[in-house]
Order: structure tokens, then sequence, then C-alpha cells
């Protein structure tokens, strides 16, 4: 049976298809499908507080909890910057740039690599988040909320968001890389 945590964080990953498809039939005719993403969005963010908090208050932190937690904040995000680097009719000044979009998706495609040897390996496969990680979790939705709500200054915001992307990719190969040099053979 699901615990409360978990079933908010499934709810997460429910919302977003939703978000996608407000993105997907955005265009400038369709404007007030920005603010319903707009929405969505900012209710997926608040799942991803809540459950988090609920699971740690109640002591209710869960196996499933632990996987399904980042999953859900990855399948978000990253739905989120493949659609917003991909719509139509968006300003240039806060139209998310291609070279962005490769270093978050190479980011989280090394760290998943990573992860994917550590377990093969038989190693311990740790899955907390650091300081470096909950930053750019937080830039990454910071920018994204730029972005839909058209500020400006999103460059600012989405170059800072980079920095730390890169910084907490470094950060998480280091990390990895201790894990798989200290395991232990796995004997078969």
């Amino acid at each position: 049976m699901l615990n409360l945590p978990n079933k908010i964080t499934i709810l997460r990953i429910l919302l977003v298809p939703f978000f996608v498809t407000c993105l997907v039939y955005y265009n400038p005719q369709a404007d007030y499908l920005r603010f319903v993403a707009l929405s969505i969005f900012l209710l997926a963010v608040i799942t991803d507080a809540l459950d988090g908090y609920l699971a740690r208050r109640t002591n209710q932190k869960t196996k499933l909890g632990m996987i399904i937690d980042p999953i859900a904040d990855k399948i978000l995000l990253l739905s989120a910057f493949l659609s917003l680097a991909l719509i139509k009719g968006l300003p240039v000044g806060v139209k998310l740039p291609a070279w962005v979009l490769i270093v978050i998706i190479s980011r989280d495609s090394i760290i998943l690599l990573g992860s994917v040897l550590i377990f093969v390996s038989g190693g311990n496969l740790d899955i907390k988040p650091n300081f470096w990680g909950k930053i750019t979790t937080f830039l990454q939705m910071l920018t994204i909320i730029s972005l839909l709500l058209l500020l400006p200054f999103s460059r600012i915001i989405w170059s800072l968001m980079v920095v730390f992307t890169a910084i907490s990719g470094l950060v998480y190969i280091t990390r990895g890389s201790r894990l798989l040099n200290s395991s232990q053979p796995v004997k078969r």
C-alpha cells in the first residue's frame, strides 16, 4: 500500500502530461495556456516540497519514495526543458537555447549511467541529493518559472542554473567515482 508521500510523488508524475500538453498547444493567440502550464508546474513544485516534508515529518520514508521522488523530479524538469526549448512563439530573450538543454540532459545522462555502473558493480547506490544537487534543482525550477512568466532576465537565471548544473554534475561524478573505486568486486 502506498503511503501519502508516495501518492503525492505519483501525483507529480501524473501532472507532467497535462503540463506538457499546455506547452505543446501554446501559441501567442492561446497565451492562457502558458499560465495554465505555470499553474500546473507550481502545483508540481509544491508536491515536490510536500512529499519530502511529509515523509520526514511522519517518518514515512520508504525505498520506493527514495527511488520515485528523484525520478518524478527528472520527468518533470526534463519534460519542461524539452517543451520550452521546442515551443514556438516565445520571444527570443526567453527562448531556451539548445545548448542549455544539452548541458542539462548531458548531466542527467552521466548521473544515470554512473548510477547504473555503481549498481551493476555491486556498489552501494546511495540516492541522496547533496547541497549542489538541491541548488541545481531549485535553479532549474526557477528557470522554468521565469521562462513561463517571460521574464526579461531569464537568460541570467538560466546561465546561473547552467553553472550550478555543471558543478553538481562534477560533484556527482566525483562521488560516483569514489563509490566505484571503493566497491568490492561482485562474486558471480
